[in-house]
């Protein structure tokens, strides 16, 4: 028997698909409850207190990719800014700074051979077929390099015709930040959901839905419940498996294991000064991002803005080496690899230190990770966990089949197609 029109729906997560999907639905009038395990909004978007940094840093999401409209529009509803992102790329091997790398001469070559693959296979397989041996070894760490740190993927699982969508896009050739952060966003997308009369509950973990012939019911880890028509859900790839759900439904849901979900170690350091500008005798002053090979590979700076702080990223398999980490000792890892690339003591940039986080995705218990990729298995699988099941929803930056997989626009995206698949098409809000 067909399930009634949905009045009163729940949305299990308030990152940005969770809130986008109770604002959208709230503005149709619809009865919408939101419940958020964290005790803040945002999700992966998670910004840092302006007394720790200066400004509002971001402990999570950071960069808006390419042209990402829904969250320009977003950024213009809520009157904010985008800053384009500037500034140069320096490189460090063996002591040595360079600005960019010179091209590799095998890099013509593969994309040739990129543009010519028709059935897909893993990173790794492909770089394996179509260039091995040694005198390919810089082009083949240059390729593992970007999908590990880049996409935080596993090379030997990620999909090469989705890294070839992606690549060959505009994602990564044009990224800004938004001015006051996503923070901001965030912050509009939580008051214009309350404002249409959404209901948003913090600290309200769910462990189980249960579906019945007209309705849903969503319980919390406190021993609450809920009933509802329909229920979005929007919780990360891995709390998929903490959920209890009827085993009808699990089968379906075990499919998201087809889908990747990478790892980051985000971390952010404030300096009484920008030292780095006159390091090694160099004028660094325009550096933007820094590539090298220590333990934390990749640093970037706020150019074009004078704040004194650099934000350190590993991502990919390699972080399970520092699973057990502290923020403590991640933080000295940080220094000493900073140390190592610039010359200097640890002892000497801990004296600058004016406040250090150190974020490891991985080990938050409501994320257990950064962000979806695609594998060979990936696109089936999320045709089997779209649409609705038994008034169920599943919403979220993993399930967009787009090439922005992993951002924040691929979460706005998914959260507006949830919205809609319950919605008639001429009651939906325009962005």
């Amino acid at each position: 028997m067909a399930r009634p029109q949905a009045e009163h729906i729940v949305v299990v997560g308030a990152g940005a698909a969770g809130l986008v999907a109770g604002r959208e639905l709230a503005r149709a009038g619809k009865r919408v409850t939101i419940l958020e395990a964290r005790d803040r909004c945002g999700g992966r978007i998670y910004p840092l207190s302006p007394s720790e940094f200066g400004y509002r840093a971001e402990g999570g999401a950071e960069y808006v990719h390419g042209e990402a409209p829904l969250t320009h529009g977003l950024v213009r509803e809520a009157g904010l800014g985008l800053s384009p992102v500037q500034g140069a790329r320096w490189n460090v091997s063996q002591g040595s700074f360079g600005r960019d790398e010179m091209p590799d001469p095998d890099i013509g070559h593969f994309y040739e051979r990129l543009a010519e693959l028709k059935s897909d296979l893993t990173v790794t397989d492909f770089l394996a077929q179509n260039f091995p041996g040694p005198q390919h070894d810089r082009l083949r760490h240059s390729v593992l390099r970007m999908v590990e740190g880049y996409d935080a993927a596993d090379a030997s699982r990620a999909s090469m015709l989705a890294v070839r969508d992606e690549w060959t896009g505009s994602g990564r050739s044009r990224q800004a930040r938004i001015v006051g952060g996503y923070g901001a966003m965030i912050d509009f997308l939580a008051a214009d959901c309350t404002r249409h009369g959404a209901a948003l509950h913090l600290g309200a973990a769910i462990n189980a839905i249960e579906t019945g012939e007209a309705d849903n019911l969503v319980r919390c880890a406190d021993g609450e419940t809920c009933t509802a028509d329909a229920v979005v859900l929007t919780v990360p790839l891995p709390l998929l498996g903490t959920i209890a759900f009827p085993a009808a439904l699990r089968a379906r849901i075990d499919a998201a294991a087809d889908i990747g979900f990478g790892n980051v170690i985000k971390l952010l350091l404030r300096f009484k000064t920008r030292w780095w500008t006159r390091a090694k005798g160099r004028d660094l002053s325009d550096l933007l991002v820094l590539i090298s090979d220590r333990s934390i590979p990749v640093w970037w700076t706020q150019h074009p803005t004078d704040q004194p702080v650099l934000t350190g990223w590993f991502a990919g398999p390699r972080t399970a080496a520092m699973a057990g980490l502290e923020e403590g000792a991640l933080v000295d890892t940080g220094l000493t690899a900073l140390g190592d690339i610039f010359g200097y003591a640890r002892e000497q940039l801990t004296s600058e230190l004016v406040a250090a986080r150190a974020i490891n995705w991985a080990a938050d218990p409501f994320a257990r990770g950064a962000y979806s990729y695609a594998t060979l298995k990936t696109r089936a699988a999320q045709s089997l966990l779209s649409g609705s099941h038994d008034g169920i929803l599943l919403s979220g930056e993993a399930l967009y089949q787009g090439p922005e997989m992993g951002t924040v626009e691929a979460a706005l995206a998914s959260g507006v197609t949830a919205a809609r698949t319950i919605l008639a098409p001429d009651q939906i809000g325009k962005f």
